[in-house]
């Protein structure tokens, strides 16, 4: 392929009409035979991968970026109290994931979600596979809430009862977002409960535990990551947009359509660089911070561009979800990186 054809393949919107016509790929999941065995390490390989741990960065990283935040606002570090924060949310991700299952299980979407892409999209399928019933992930995923919740235990011992309104905040969130009489993932809030769940508290709780401070700055600082995050569920719901339509679940491209959500995807990450680019202006981040968001940009048009068509073009939407946690990760190392920067030799 000639330079002019590569170029205009980069900022080309796929036709979501060919893509309708198109038939899909098989799918995929994960092999119930890998995981059989009452052995303790096959039991153990079962729960963790129940888990979706390929995700873990999404509640790690912004642990990480909180933490180097409020060591740049103190020059002190709690080894103790970072550990404890970064188990327990991950806990509390971790029960997301499995509890999530249990709800699109019971609603029906994993059923019959045949245009999945695994395993980042339609869940574990550990139920579908007949790895664990619908019954064991629940307790699975209720047991890591009461496991997240000893660690909150010893952190509100350190810290104190604020502690305990930011895991309740986070449980709550993770709980409401796939279960209950309101599942906030039908009704269209399921985006804004991930970005506050794995984005603003996360950041702004592990920077208030390491300075004991929370303010609007904190606040900011955890914009980007919760868009970036926010931006992984998204684009991770849109090869889901015919299960979910048929069994009710009213995620954001179901109701806005896929052309909407993709414009809705590429403003997630111009908030998260006009964020950086707030703070630095504020001279609270190094002059250079806003440089590596900036060129996220650049992937986030590429990942945009794939959504109209969905699972017109597999390929292509795996490569761009695939790109979008390449973002979060990138982006949520280099804001760490930033404010570590700020703690050793100043934001100017």
């Amino acid at each position: 392929m000639c330079c002019t054809q590569s170029a205009l393949s980069f900022f080309r919107v796929p036709d979501p009409d060919r893509a309708m016509k198109e038939a899909p790929l098989p799918s995929t999941g994960p092999d119930a035979d890998d995981f059989a065995g009452e052995s303790p390490g096959q039991l153990a390989k079962r729960l963790f991968n129940a888990t979706r741990p390929k995700f873990f960065p999404a509640s790690v990283l912004p642990v990480v970026a909180g933490t180097a935040w409020g060591y740049a606002v103190t020059g002190a570090f709690d080894w103790y109290v970072a550990i404890l924060a970064l188990f327990a949310t991950v806990c509390v991700h971790a029960s997301a994931n499995v509890l999530n299952d249990v709800g699109d299980e019971s609603g029906g979407t994993d059923r019959i979600n045949e245009q999945r892409i695994y395993p980042y999209t339609g869940g574990s399928r550990f139920i579908q596979a007949g790895i664990m019933s619908a019954s064991a992930m629940a307790r699975l995923g209720v047991s890591l809430i009461a496991v997240a919740a000893v660690a909150g235990a010893f952190l509100i011992i350190e810290k104190g009862l604020f502690v305990l309104w930011l895991g309740l905040a986070g449980v709550l969130l993770t709980v409401l977002y796939s279960l209950g009489p309101v599942r906030l993932s039908s009704v269209g809030l399921g985006e804004l409960a991930v970005g506050v769940g794995l984005g603003v508290i996360p950041v702004a709780g592990a920077a208030w535990l390491q300075s004991g401070v929370i303010d609007t700055n904190a606040v900011l600082f955890s914009i980007p990551i919760a868009m970036w995050v926010t931006a992984i569920l998204l684009i991770n719901e849109v090869p889901d947009v015919a299960a979910d339509s048929a069994t009710g679940k009213g995620t954001l491209p179901v109701r806005f359509g896929l052309r909407a959500t993709a414009g809705i995807y590429f403003s997630l990450h111009l908030a998260a660089f006009a964020a950086v680019a707030w703070l630095t202006w504020q001279a609270r981040l190094p002059l250079l911070a806003p440089a590596v968001p900036l060129l996220l940009l650049v992937l986030a048009l590429r990942s945009a561009a794939a959504i109209p068509a969905g699972v017109g073009d597999r390929a292509a939407m795996t490569r761009a979800i695939e790109g979008t946690l390449g973002i979060h990760t990138l982006g949520s190392l280099w804001l760490a990186g930033c404010a570590l920067y700020v703690a050793f030799w100043g934001g100017g």
